[in-house]
């Protein structure tokens, strides 16, 4: 090794990797071949402290070049304790001649002077500490079978659900479920699997069945209550897809027990409550708790579109109004909250005003709308008035 890298930075070999880059870029700045009219001293020097620091400015590099000094060091070491203790009769270039082997004095013994006697032979009896010995083997035996191939299932269990993660973003949705189907084969209780899984099976296949199967194994594994509810609030749609109404109540109760945040379980909690049990008030109260815990834009038009409706059909259709033009400012191209504009203002007798909802709502290109434009307004042309959004 013709340089030592320390030596051309001017640090120590335990210096830190702040003080290693602090020195090259003092010296860089000092040896730097335009401050000094190109010369090639200064250039071979700027070289040399260029390539010091790209190996000590590396800790990979760096750590490969440390052990390369210690086993020089090493070597050096050991060349000069040979030449401290060399043996007295050892020459300079070399050793002298092995000693040659001794002289014979007679010849080897005949066979007739030899004489053997037979060894008995001994059976060979098993103690209990050779049991005790056999049985310990046997079973560190079988435990490192066991931990190798736990380890071996462990580790082909995360590379499949890597690849299932790379599948899952590339939304190669069939080659993913195979790749979490194929982790859960080696490490069943893996529950980033189950969950990957059951969201597959739940929105892209619309398996319900399976879907809440994955769902509630994943629910007893997991320790956070946070995570369990936002699978409680899954666990809860896929009962109100296969029309089990009181299993998603109970889902739905269980995920806002956990955590009174889940807008997830508010908003399907206040769906079933308004499409299926037509509780009208309590769904207002789940979605209003909704819109208080997210900042979502999708969940917000959501959960206000549901409002209006629920006030809709609770006959507050001021305050249903007031919701419909709160989503038309999140989505403004929204034919079908123009339709329920057109109903609101239908049921308040202001027909000028639902004709004309009724046709944004087709214009935007809602096609039920056009049902309930002839059937309101027929086929005269009423006066199109400038339709003013409610205040709060």
């Amino acid at each position: 090794m013709s340089q030592n890298h320390y030596q051309i930075l001017g640090v120590s070999t335990t210096a830190t990797a702040r003080e290693i880059k602090l020195a090259y870029k003092r010296l860089a700045v000092q040896y730097h071949p335009d401050k000094h009219g190109g010369n090639t001293l200064y250039e071979d020097l700027f070289k040399a402290v260029a390539a010091a620091y790209h190996i000590l400015g590396e800790p990979g590099r760096r750590a490969q070049y440390d052990h390369q000094l210690q086993i020089a060091a090493r070597r050096a070491e050991e060349a000069r304790r040979q030449q401290q203790y060399r043996a007295q009769a050892q020459h300079l270039y070399g050793v002298p001649m092995p000693p040659p082997a001794p002289l014979r004095t007679r010849r080897p013994a005949g066979s007739a002077e030899r004489h053997y006697r037979t060894i008995p032979r001994q059976r060979q009896k098993f103690t209990r500490r050779d049991y005790w010995l056999t049985a310990m083997f046997l079973l560190g035996l079988l435990l490192f079978v066991l931990s190798v191939k736990v380890t071996m299932d462990h580790v082909t269990a995360v590379s499949n659900y890597d690849d299932g993660i790379e599948a899952y973003t590339r939304r190669e949705w069939s080659t993913a479920h195979s790749f979490f189907t194929e982790t859960l084969h080696f490490k069943p209780k893996h529950t980033a699997a189950l969950q990957r899984r059951a969201e597959l099976e739940q929105l892209i296949y619309h398996d319900y069945v399976a879907a809440a199967q994955d769902y509630r194994a994943a629910i007893v594994e997991i320790e956070s209550s946070r995570r369990r509810a936002a699978l409680l609030s899954r666990l809860g749609q896929c009962h109100a897809a296969l029309q089990h109404p009181d299993s998603a109540q109970q889902a739905f109760r269980q995920a806002l027990a956990l955590d009174s945040t889940v807008v997830r379980a508010l908003l399907a909690r206040g769906e079933a409550e308004l499409f299926q049990r037509r509780r009208y008030a309590s769904a207002i109260r789940d979605f209003s708790a909704g819109l208080r815990h997210t900042r979502s834009s999708v969940l917000l038009a959501r959960l206000m579109l549901y409002r209006g409706l629920a006030h809709y059909k609770h006959q507050d259709y001021g305050a249903a109004r007031a919701d419909y033009w709160q989503v038309l400012t999140l989505t403004p191209r929204s034919g079908q909250v123009y339709f329920l504009l057109g109903r609101v203002a239908q049921k308040e007798g202001a027909l000028p005003d639902a004709c004309e909802f009724f046709r944004r709502a087709v214009v935007q290109g809602y096609q039920f709308a056009e049902d309930a434009r002839n059937e309101t307004c027929g086929r005269r042309q009423l006066p199109v008035t400038p339709v003013q959004p409610a205040r709060n």
